[in-house]
């Protein structure tokens, strides 16, 4: 499975962290050292541990999903609508769980990361849903609400980069494909 994460430099802020090949240090390279770590779900602390340690970095996530960290690693909760770093403001998704959000990107031209409702396996293909397997008891009830919170927030954000925590990113055009995906 092709996994994914960020770094907006001018936020410094690391989004579902995975190290690089050249360790926490090829970050630094990118535009400093990050002081936050964003967490599109609470599933997606991945590597972030690494970064704590390196540079002292605080974590945070969906405050409906702090459960998970009971007991540690210490991670601070957010609420949609919360700007949770310069220019990065919380999206409520909660289709899959409650804590799953996306993060809406004010740099460039715009860009929205996603945590695990919508993914594209492969450079080319059209957007997707994770299998049903995946999705919980009710797979059809968890698509209808991922394509309503997609479609809201295709309608209400200005973006135009889509960055997957599953899949390849989308350079430009990701705000039209996420309407489409959400028209079904």
């Amino acid at each position: 499975m092709d996994v994914h994460s960020a770094y907006v430099a001018p936020a410094r802020a690391l989004i579902d962290p995975m190290l690089p090949r050249g360790g926490v240090g090829a970050i630094v390279d990118l535009g400093g050292p990050p002081e936050r770590i964003l967490l599109t779900i609470r599933h997606h602390y991945r590597d972030a541990a690494a970064f704590v340690e390196a540079f002292g970095c605080s974590v945070h996530c969906h405050e409906e999903g702090l459960h998970e960290f009971e007991g540690g690693p210490e991670v601070e909760g957010f609420r949609p609508g919360d700007e949770v770093a310069p220019g990065i403001v919380v999206q409520e998704v909660g289709a899959i769980c409650p804590d799953e959000c996306a993060l809406l990107i004010d740099a460039g031209p715009g860009a929205l990361a996603c945590a695990d409702g919508v993914v594209r396996w492969h450079e080319g293909d059209p957007l997707g849903f994770v299998p049903d397997g995946l999705l919980g008891d009710d797979p059809e009830g968890v698509k209808s609400g991922l394509r309503a919170a997609y479609a809201r927030i295709a309608e209400a954000c200005e973006f135009d980069a889509l960055l997957l925590a599953h899949g390849g990113p989308m350079a430009s055009g990701g705000r039209e494909a996420l309407a489409a995906f959400a028209r079904g």
